[in-house]
C-alpha cells in the first residue's frame, strides 16, 4: 500500500471524514486528564480519543514515554477501530507536536496511510468546521500484531550519525529544565526546535523552508527531544521536506539524564 502524504489540510479532511479514522491526541504535561476533558467538550466529528500516556507509551523508566509493548499497541489500534487498511488522521492542539507521535508509530510498524492534520484542532475551528461533543466508541476490530517498531536508535549508537534535539532552545542550552533531573543536552546534539517547523499560522513551513533546516545533515540522522514525543515532529518535518525518515531515539533526554550521563550546556 503506497504511503499517503504526511499532512492533510482541514479542508481535505472535512471532505473525507467518512473515509478516515480521525484520532484526537490532545495532551498536557501538567494535567493527565486534559486530553480527554477537552475531547469530551468538543472534537472533530467521528474522532476517537487516544491517550499519550496510557495508549501510546509504556511504563516510564528511565525515559518518560517509552514505546508500549507491540501487542498492546496493536490492541489499542483495534480498540480505536483501526485496521491495517485504515487511513488514519491524527491531530492535537499544539501544532502536531503530540499527534506526530502516533503518526510516526504507525509508519514505524509499516502502516503507511497515516497523516497529521496541518494546524490541528485550532485550524479546524478557524475554518468554521463543525464539532462533536461527548464520547465516540468505535466498533472494536482486530489489528494483527506487527513484528515490532522499526526506525529507532539506541543511545549507544548515537555517535554513528547526526543527533537532532527538538526541544525548545532554552532547554537545549540548559537554561531551564522543568521535568528532567539534569539540564542541558546530549553531547554533540544540534538544536532544531519543533517551533521552527511551523509558520506564524501554526501550520508547517514549506518543503523548501524545511530543507533549509534539515538538509545536508548526512545519511544517518537521529531525532530526540525530552521523552521521544516531540522528536517525531522533527521526523515529520523531514518527511514533509522530502527527506528520508530519520531514526528516533525514543528514550531521549529523559532517559539520558536519568542515567546521569554527561551533558553539554553550550549553544547550538
Amino acid at each position: 500500500m503506497p504511503a499517503t502524504e504526511p499532512l492533510i489540510t482541514p479542508e481535505e479532511l472535512s471532505e473525507r471524514l467518512d473515509q478516515v479514522v480521525a484520532v484526537d491526541i490532545r495532551w498536557a504535561l501538567t494535567d493527565p486528564n486534559h486530553g480527554r476533558s477537552v475531547y469530551l467538550t468538543g472534537h472533530i466529528p467521528g474522532a476517537v480519543f487516544a491517550d499519550l500516556d496510557t495508549d501510546l507509551s509504556g511504563p516510564p523508566g528511565p525515559g518518560r514515554h517509552p514505546l508500549p509493548e507491540i501487542a498492546g499497541f496493536a490492541a489499542t489500534l483495534g480498540r480505536l477501530g483501526i485496521t491495517p487498511g485504515s487511513e488514519v488522521v491524527v491531530y492535537d492542539d499544539v501544532g502536531g507536536t503530540v499527534a506526530a507521535r502516533l503518526w510516526w508509530m504507525l509508519r514505524s510498524i509499516g502502516h503507511p496511510t497515516s497523516r497529521v492534520l496541518d494546524g490541528g484542532y485550532r485550524a479546524w475551528l478557524d475554518r468554521g468546521h463543525l464539532v462533536e461533543v461527548g464520547d465516540r466508541l468505535p466498533t472494536p476490530v482486530v489489528y494483527p500484531t506487527p513484528v515490532g517498531f522499526s526506525g529507532t536508535v539506541e543511545r549507544d549508537r548515537l555517535g554513528d550519525g547526526v543527533l537532532i534535539d527538538a526541544r525548545a532552545p532554552e532547554r537545549y542550552r540548559g537554561e531551564v529544565e522543568p521535568v528532567d533531573p539534569k539540564a542541558g543536552h546530549i553531547p554533540g546534539a544540534i538544536n532544531r526546535p519543533t517551533s521552527s517547523n511551523l509558520g506564524p499560522d501554526g501550520r508547517f513551513r514549506t518543503p523548501a523552508e524545511l530543507v533549509s533546516l534539515y538538509g545536508g545533515l548526512g545519511e544517518r540522522v537521529f531525532v530526540s527531544c525530552g521523552s521521544g514525543v516531540n522528536a517525531c515532529h522533527d521526523a515529520l518535518a523531514m518527511v514533509v521536506a522530502g527527506l528520508p525518515m530519520p531514526q528516533v531515539y525514543v528514550g531521549s533526554f529523559s532517559e539520558w539524564s536519568n542515567l546521569d550521563l554527561p551533558v553539554e550546556t553550550e549553544g547550538d
